[in-house]
């Protein structure tokens, strides 16, 4: 190493690592250009003292890829089209796995901050997230190439089913001792996917530590469900008493967390306890096409905080109100579903099928089942992608963010006791009829629970043990098959 004698010779060479160093940040190639333009967002150069500080990556797109939308949409299809098993919870659980923690399309936080304010967003909530990272990959073409994509292979066989359906029925006691091993076997991925997305929502970002009113806050907002609060009150509530405690304004959170409780028991007072069929509107009394067009529309647009706040709509809707839909029906889609590689939502589908077979036939049936699905998605992609850059400076938003972190918590409340029902329902199965010899329908009934409750613990055993993608497959597959020797 030579070292320069004099104050000239000094000056040169820091003229030299000064022109390196300009020359270093500008694009080499065409290449370079095209990449640096695929990113919507401009990234800020990590030495510039003038960059905004952002530690969290909420305006990070930089390992975003770029693809052709025939490539985006293979991509959606085929890692979480046909992968979708076991409803909502799972999915959103393996786009975060897939996308955040093993290809870190986004940082983790920006995640969390993503999936709360989309609970926020009116549709399916895995739905949205494939339009939001389709959106950060080519905009807002992408997201609806994605959205498709993720969609597409569950509507086509839930239709399949559908039909299937309207020529046999559930009658057969083959399918349904498959059906009857599946069940706890999906409730299994719930409760490993439940656990998955409330990971890492109970963690102050700031410390990196549990964060107790996180937790108190996802523990009453499942207390809430049990008491049939609407899920909507809790969600907003526990945000903005979340937003008060980390400001340490204890006195308003503290009034806040006690008037939903004052209020709830006035309510029960003069009202009675809250039916969980106050949703209805009455608007499909019977199914022709325009009501069910009707249907789905008014059941996306209600269906904020996920989809599972649409089955008591469409169930008191068709089943209660209209009547043209049998409850055993009804039972029977949510099963069929929750068995496909679908969103949970497209159990609409199926309904929409049975409403225009009644109404008219094969032919309206088939119109009736599309016909629906539309009106459900529809509010879906015009909130996540027409509204993409407003959903994105809310994300960024900093003095929102202690808020949707206690939304996000509420939000774990809600899945966990989602996952619960549907974990108990799964191990006690459908009601059996007691005749005259009910004694030996109580001990079947019992034995069956025994088993299912086994299969549902083995199933969660696995989860933990292997995370291959083929998993839960393969779980499916060695259920249907072992259903025949377990429930028969």
């Amino acid at each position: 190493m030579v070292i320069p004698e004099s104050k000239s010779e000094l000056t040169i060479v820091a003229n030299d690592v000064e022109r390196h160093n300009v020359s270093s940040t500008e694009p080499s190639s065409h290449t370079d250009l095209e990449a640096q333009g695929h990113n919507n967002t401009p990234q800020p150069e990590k030495d510039d003292p003038t960059a905004p500080h952002d530690p969290d990556g909420f305006d990070d797109n930089s390992k975003v890829p770029y693809f052709s939308l025939p490539a985006l949409f293979w991509f959606f299809f085929y890692n979480f089209g046909l992968f979708a098993w076991g409803g909502p919870v799972v999915q959103i659980a393996l786009i975060k796995d897939h996308l955040v923690t093993k290809e870190k399309w986004i940082t983790l936080p920006r995640f969390q901050r993503v999936f709360s304010v989309y609970q926020m967003v009116p549709g399916p909530s895995a739905s949205a997230l494939c339009m939001f990272f389709g959106c950060l990959s080519r905009g807002r073409i992408g997201g609806i190439v994605a959205g498709i994509a993720f969609i597409l292979p569950g509507f086509v066989l839930m239709l399949l089913a559908s039909y299937l359906y309207s020529l046999a029925g559930l009658e057969n006691k083959y399918f349904n001792a498959s059906l009857r091993a599946l069940q706890p076997i999906v409730a299994a991925m719930i409760l490993r996917a439940t656990h998955k997305i409330a990971d890492h929502s109970m963690i102050n970002q700031s410390t990196h530590k549990v964060n107790p009113y996180l937790i108190l806050a996802a523990l009453f907002t499942a207390m809430n469900s049990a008491l049939r609060i609407n899920i909507f009150i809790s969600l907003g509530l526990y945000g903005v008493i979340y937003a008060f405690i980390a400001r340490r304004l204890w006195a308003p959170a503290i009034v806040l967390f006690a008037l939903q409780y004052g209020g709830y028991a006035l309510y029960v007072v003069f009202r009675g306890f809250p039916s969980p069929f106050s949703l209805a509107i009455g608007i499909a009394k019977t199914p022709s096409l325009t009501n069910l067009l009707l249907l789905g529309l008014a059941a996306g647009s209600l269906s904020f905080g996920g989809t599972y706040t649409t089955i008591p709509f469409i169930q008191v809707e068709a089943v209660l109100r209209g009547a043209w839909l049998s409850q055993h029906v009804f039972i029977d889609c949510i099963a069929i579903v929750n068995v496909l590689p679908a969103p949970l939502v497209l159990f609409t589908t199926f309904v929409g099928f049975q409403g225009g077979l009644v109404d008219g036939g094969l032919g309206n049936a088939f119109a009736g089942a599309v016909i629906i699905t539309l009106g459900v998605f529809f509010p879906c992609f015009v909130f996540a992608i027409v509204g993409h850059s407003l959903l994105e400076k809310i994300v960024r938003n900093k003095l929102l963010s202690d808020f949707f972190d206690g939304l996000c918590a509420s939000i774990i409340g809600v899945i966990a006791i989602t996952a619960a029902q549907i974990l108990k329902s799964s191990v006690q199965g459908s009601s059996l009829n007691v005749g005259k010899d009910s004694v030996n329908i109580a001990l079947e009934k019992v034995s069956q629970s025994g088993v299912a409750a086994v299969v549902c613990a083995v199933t969660l055993a696995v989860l933990y043990k292997f995370t291959s993608k083929y998993t839960t497959l393969l779980l499916l597959a060695s259920g249907a098959i072992a259903g025949q020797f377990l429930f028969l």
